[in-house]
């Protein structure tokens, strides 16, 4: 073999081996997905819808649980104030013009009221309190004012509410609302007063 044919295998190698220096592999890539803007404002949308509609059911049921505490509420406010107006009908004194004991119309007029609550109430127990002014001595005024309470008492029992439930005193002049030797407070002073002492703690309106 010739010294052309020896070289020859190493010349070949070479030659590759600058070629492969020269001109380097380039890395392979992947190509980028295609985005799709239509598909994700449609998936926008429906994310966007789908909390819409939580938030308006939250509110619905938030809006529906307050309107159930505020008829709660309200219905507790009617109780409270049917129960006060009842026992203001039951407590609500009335006046006598001087030196007597009939009762006057403003009087019956407010006996009267005190009649269906009672009766709604059976178990409410009065103590009616006669009180005079100042005029007069105490003896006569002791005894003024219990015809005062017994007349109260005469007229709502005459209405059919039981005797036994209606207790009566005298204080006389003993326990004066108003101060002064003047009509303006002798007025004030001519009354019977209506104490409950039983069965006035759930108080119930009259029946409608």
């Amino acid at each position: 073999m010739n010294r052309l044919s020896r070289l020859a295998p190493a010349i070949l190698l070479g030659a590759i081996a600058l070629t492969t220096t020269a001109c380097p592999r380039r890395p392979e890539t992947t190509p980028t997905p295609t985005v799709n803007e239509d598909s994700l404002a449609r998936e926008r949308a429906r994310q966007d819808s789908i909390a819409a509609a939580e938030r308006r059911r939250a509110d619905s049921v938030a809006a529906l649980a307050r309107a159930r505490q505020d008829s709660i509420a309200a219905a507790e406010r009617a109780r409270m104030e049917a129960m006060t107006g009842a026992r203001n009908a039951v407590t609500a004194a009335i006046y006598f013009d001087y030196d007597q004991s009939e009762l006057t119309e403003q009087s019956r007029s407010t006996l009267d009221a005190k009649v269906p609550v009672l009766n709604a109430n059976p178990n409410v127990r009065l103590m009616i309190a006669g009180h005079t002014d100042s005029r007069g001595s105490d003896e006569y005024n002791l005894a003024l004012g219990q015809r005062r309470a017994a007349a109260a008492k005469r007229y709502l029992v005459q209405r059919g509410i039981a005797a036994d439930r209606i207790e009566v005193r005298s204080f006389g002049e003993e326990r004066p609302v108003a101060s002064g030797e003047d009509e303006s407070a002798w007025s004030q002073n001519r009354r019977d007063e209506f104490e409950i002492t039983a069965g006035g703690d759930n108080i119930v309106p009259a029946q409608q």
